[in-house]
């Protein structure tokens, strides 16, 4: 056995033991399951639904009706692993730290494709299994981490079409995982637009690039139209998704701008410092800028000479780091375009930005390459510094996890004596609540949605308010419903007072209030 040999081996081994770490981590990080927020229980009935043979419903509401808000890859996923008997619950705690071994993996693969440098690869993966922000993507039961998975199986697929001399096959299966991606997750439109723009860039003839384009869309546009006509027939709409303006708010930047700044540093003590200043706000700004005259340098030299999947001797090219620039971009484009016209509610929170963190740990790796063609010493010092701050914290963070479950798996609501009291509920009365998915989620019923207002989705007035609260009010002085309202969850209602105004306060604990008919 030669020498190249026992390194390849070495660093095969090496990659399979940080995607077992992955995995060992985020376990460790959830004893008690993983965290669950309105989208976790949203996704974990419907998957309970699936496996219950009454097809993706919206099972946490007592309408029950077919899901079309949410897009079925991650519960299709849980109702997989949950064919054998797990409850899908349990199951979404495995599929994640799974999930967090699979994408260390990809990265790892990707890191050496894009560079040919199978320390790079290893270091892209260290990066990644140590960082704060995708571990806690990984440690709730939300969709993002089965999306990043399908992105970067995407990126592969996308890179070997180009290196094995622009084979169909190649293209199709990027479009697979494109459209499973999709289905996982709407923003996977930013990965169609990412690689249709990439083969328009990346081929040097237009014949080449219309037929690379054509070959993309029709992979992808099944499993767009499919579930498309799907929720067409069983809903009346397509996305459930209306278009109307609604500017984004600045504590929605807000909100951005602290979390990028936890990425940037996870050191709580220093961050908290730095966060007084400019710092995070010009380090982003400088990151997007430089990441985009990077991008638009190479799109440029593609037209003298197009990219190759792999570095040529004289260093040019990666179909990888390209693709992975242009996602940035389409990406953020898409989640700001969804909040400008079609969804006010969606938020700058740390799942949705971590699919672009992804893809700046790839393009890091990249400009860590080129300069240590330059400056070794700097690259190995802040190689140490960034890996040793990365662990330091990551270890803080499983600490903090693994006291208790986080949002809706927290002590709060499994020891809540007002769920309590609505487990006892006869079967026929109704709960109308402010927090349905924790009331199906520690009660097994369906729960109906409080009167508003005010849409959050729209930022609209909602119409019909007072004849709602009228009707419900009806229907639990009748005795046939109670009103549940909690506090400290993530559905504060703003209206309690007109609410429960004239109705009998039933049942009240830490915050909590259960009205009913009076006795």
């Amino acid at each position: 056995m030669n020498r190249t040999t026992i390194f390849r081996l070495a660093s095969f081994l090496t990659l399979s033991l940080l995607s077992v770490l992955g995995v060992f981590l985020i376990l460790k990080a959830t004893p008690e399951g993983l965290g669950l927020s309105d989208d976790s229980i949203a996704y974990i009935a419907g998957a309970r639904s699936l496996l219950a043979g009454n097809g993706y419903r919206e099972a946490w509401l007592a309408s029950n009706g077919p899901a079309i808000h949410f897009p079925p890859g991650f519960s299709s996923v849980l109702a997989l692993v949950g064919l054998p008997g797990l409850d899908p619950l349990r199951g979404a705690r495995f599929v994640n730290a799974l999930l967090f071994g699979l994408n260390t993996a990809l990265l790892g693969i990707l890191g050496w494709r894009m560079t040919k440098s199978l320390p790079a690869g290893l270091v892209l993966a260290a990066l990644f299994v140590v960082n704060d922000s995708l571990l806690r993507v990984h440690a709730v039961a939300m969709s993002e981490p089965l999306f990043i998975f399908l992105s970067l199986l995407a990126f592969w697929m996308f890179d070997l079409y180009f290196e094995r001399d622009n084979h169909w096959l190649w293209l199709v299966s990027c479009g697979i995982f494109v459209g499973a991606a999709y289905l996982t997750r709407y923003a996977g439109l930013a990965l169609i637009a990412t690689f249709i723009v990439a083969l328009i860039i990346l081929h040097d003839t237009w014949r080449k690039r219309l037929t690379g384009v054509g070959i993309f869309i029709a992979s992808v546009l099944p499993w767009m139209a499919g579930w498309a006509l799907r929720n067409q027939i069983v809903g009346g709409s397509v996305t459930n998704r209306e278009l109307v303006w609604h500017p984004i708010t600045s504590a929605n930047f807000d909100t951005a701008l602290y979390n990028i700044s936890i990425f940037l540093m996870p050191v709580e003590p220093w961050r908290r410092v730095l966060f007084k200043t400019p710092f995070f706000g010009l380090m982003t700004a400088l990151i997007l800028a430089a990441t985009l005259i990077w991008i638009l340098v190479k799109a440029w030299k593609s037209f003298v000479q197009p990219l190759v999947p792999h570095p040529s001797p004289s260093g040019r090219g990666e179909v990888v780091a390209f693709t992975n620039g242009l996602y940035v971009f389409g990406y953020l484009a898409s989640i700001i375009a969804t909040m400008l016209l079609f969804d006010a509610s969606t938020k700058f929170k740390v799942r949705i930005l971590a699919p672009v963190y992804v893809s700046l740990l790839i393009l890091l790796v990249v400009f860590g390459l080129w300069l240590w063609n330059k400056r070794r010493e700097l690259v190995i010092v802040l190689a140490v510094f960034i890996f040793g701050v990365s662990a330091y914290n990551q270890t803080l963070t499983v600490r903090e996890l693994e006291k208790g479950g986080t949002a809706y798996a927290s002590f709060q609501w499994y020891d809540s004596q007002a769920m309590e009291f609505l487990r006892g509920l006869p079967a026929d009365v109704k709960i109308y609540t402010n927090e349905p998915g924790a009331v199906y989620l520690y009660t097994g019923r369906g729960a109906y949605v409080l009167p508003n207002d005010f849409d959050p989705v729209t930022a609209e007035a909602r119409p019909g308010f007072d004849q709602g609260v009228a009707q419900m009010q009806a229907e639990i002085n009748a005795g046939r419903a109670v009103l549940a309202l909690f506090a400290g969850g993530e559905n504060t209602s703003t209206d309690a007072i007109t609410l429960s105004k004239g109705l009998y306060l039933a049942y009240k604990s830490s915050g909590d209030e259960v009205y009913t008919a009076a006795p």
